[in-house]
């Protein structure tokens, strides 16, 4: 099955990854555009920032940032609103948005009664503090128990399209995240489908000798190309078309999927 991408547009003023590029609502509408046409199966719209230590955004000023990105969006690509609050999940969905993509795991209830699509994703602690000291026993099997009991949840509401995500980065060291994307296929084992965001972030940097995140491209890439050779359906990146392209070559190399 061909794998999906995911494009990430931060609609926020502290991304990590693009400094409030896309802030204003025609410039992320125009990026958003553009990836749609670099080949992204989804564009996930993001008015609140989760990066390490970042604070929490109102929910009046969250929807301000998301609604008219998603409206003239959604005509055009598939849209996903990541979010943590379910009335900003509402208003996106209305707005046109067909999957929310829930770093909580919690807002099922909104996929539910909308109809549409839900990513479950993993995340000890919160932006505030997931990353001051994780630890885990077993990172792969607590991650697992708790996106399948999710996954579980949310079926049994009545969500027909549900995603799980490990969280690569949200309370997890650098080794819980390559522990993650050794072990990826005993999360596609579940039968959910799997997303996978490793995309510029930190523990990408630390394994490149401290690069920068204008300098992690070529990590992002072959952990992505990874992710999909472990059986993920979806990567969310924000480097849409060498994503694409590197993802396609990959495929037509190989001799289980070079064909499909």
């Amino acid at each position: 099955m061909v794998p999906l991408v995911m494009g990430v547009l931060n609609v926020t003023p502290d991304s990590f990854s693009d400094g409030g590029r896309f802030l204003d609502p025609e410039a992320a509408v125009a990026q958003g555009m553009a990836m749609a046409r670099a080949g992204a199966d989804v564009v996930d719209v993001g008015g609140e920032s989760t990066r390490p230590g970042a604070d929490a955004v109102g929910e009046a000023e969250e929807r301000r940032r998301v609604v008219p990105v998603v409206e003239a969006l959604a005509a055009h690509v598939r849209v996903s609103i990541d979010t943590r609050k379910a009335t900003v999940a509402e208003a996106a969905v209305s707005a046109g948005a067909t999957l929310v993509n829930d770093v909580t795991a919690s807002l099922h209830p909104v996929a539910a009664e909308a109809g549409v699509g839900w990513v479950a994703m993993h995340m000890q602690g919160d932006p505030r503090n997931m990353q001051r000291d994780p630890r885990y026993d077993d990172v792969v099997g607590e991650v697992r128990e708790f996106l399948v009991e999710r996954a579980e949840v949310a079926v049994g509401a009545g969500v027909d399209e549900v995603w799980i995500d490990p969280g690569i980065g949200f309370g997890k060291t650098a080794e819980h995240n390559l522990s993650l994307l050794r072990r990826l296929s005993s999360l596609v084992a579940t039968g959910h489908p799997v997303v996978v965001g490793t995309s510029r972030k930190s523990f990408l940097g630390t394994l490149a000798g401290g690069a920068p995140v204008t300098d992690r491209l070529e990590g992002s890439l072959a952990t992505a190309v990874h992710a999909v050779d472990q059986g993920a359906r979806m990567v969310r990146v924000h480097d849409v078309e060498p994503t694409v392209q590197a993802l396609r070559l990959t495929a037509a190399a190989s001799p289980m999927r070079g064909n499909q």
